[in-house]
């Protein structure tokens, strides 16, 4: 029975259609010449997006910023259960945004969209000024970082890991990222250093040091939007601490969106929202928040109570 079970679930996402992407609006490599963005080959660290207007035929260049606006977003799973509803938001190249609620409030659901894993019913997401549904997916999420709570290693070296983040990155900039994380120390006391063979999805790692190699992974693909569902809530305080160093730099001029479990981390962001039954109903920096003596003060001052 346990096998027919696993069966039917192998079966149902084979059978599963293929994602649909109309997106014509491309992710491009570019310099800057005489104030006129250019498409080019080579590495520059500077991207844009690569936009052909149908009606004309002429091609426009928009510099890559990380300039995400939400308008009146809805949305839901299944139909008739909304998960979202009304949600306007934005988030300015550079700003850290903070989503906070109970479980279930809406808070993945938010970066889901903005990834595109699925479409919203009512509303407009845009990116840089562009509608997200032009975009064409590959790109979009090209353009985005994730550190998740649960990190995926592969079996390979150290440096094969935090290379997963760009198939084309140097060892040079390997080693760099995993500076800026925070994971090199660990890794050169490893027997093989960033030649150390992983198996087993990292059994031979802890859990804060997998959680290190998934901010190097972010950090070597140099994204300008990072989402991070909050990636220290399984870790012991002095493992986070390391941790939170790395986050900290690898946010530092990104735009940022962070999901919350512990409020403590989010203190310092630009903007945070509270979100209740998929519906925004406080924003504002921490100390706005704790002044108005709402939901957030409730969470916060609850939280540290229990601490």
């Amino acid at each position: 029975m346990t096998g027919i079970a696993a069966t039917a679930r192998v079966f149902d996402l084979i059978d599963r259609p293929p994602e649909v992407d109309d997106g014509y609006v491309t992710l491009v490599r570019c310099k800057e010449e005489n104030g006129e963005i250019k498409e080019c080959e080579e590495r520059t660290g500077m991207w844009a997006w690569k936009h052909p207007h149908q009606a004309d035929g002429t091609v426009t260049y928009t510099r890559l910023r990380g300039d995400v606006r939400m308008f009146d977003v809805d949305f839901e799973y299944e139909p008739g259960k909304p998960v979202l509803r009304g949600i306007s938001l934005y988030a300015k190249p550079g700003q850290k945004v903070a989503f906070v609620g109970a479980t279930g409030a809406g808070k993945t659901t938010i970066t889901n969209l903005i990834n595109r894993f699925y479409d919203i019913a009512d509303g407009k997401i845009r990116y840089d000024g562009i509608n997200i549904n032009k975009i064409k997916k590959a790109d979009l999420r090209h353009s985005l970082g994730m550190v998740l709570q649960d990190t995926n290693l592969f079996t390979g070296t150290v440096m094969d890991n935090i290379r997963y983040g760009k198939l084309d990155a140097t060892d040079e900039e390997c080693i760099a990222a995993a500076k800026l994380a925070g994971a090199d120390d660990f890794i050169t006391r490893l027997p093989e250093g960033y030649n150390t063979f992983i198996s087993g999805n990292g059994a031979n790692l802890s859990q804060g040091q997998r959680q290190l190699l998934s901010i190097a992974r972010a950090a070597v693909a140099d994204p300008p939007v990072m989402i991070l569902d909050e990636a220290t809530s399984s870790i012991d305080t002095r493992t986070e601490a390391i941790v939170q160093r790395g986050m900290d730099a690898l946010m530092k001029g990104r735009t940022v969106f962070v999901i919350a479990h512990r409020l403590s981390t989010v203190k310092n962001s630009d903007v945070i929202i509270v979100l209740d039954h998929g519906r925004i109903i406080e924003r504002g920096t921490h100390e706005q928040l704790l002044e108005q003596k709402g939901q957030y003060y409730q969470l916060y001052t609850g939280a540290f109570e229990l601490e």
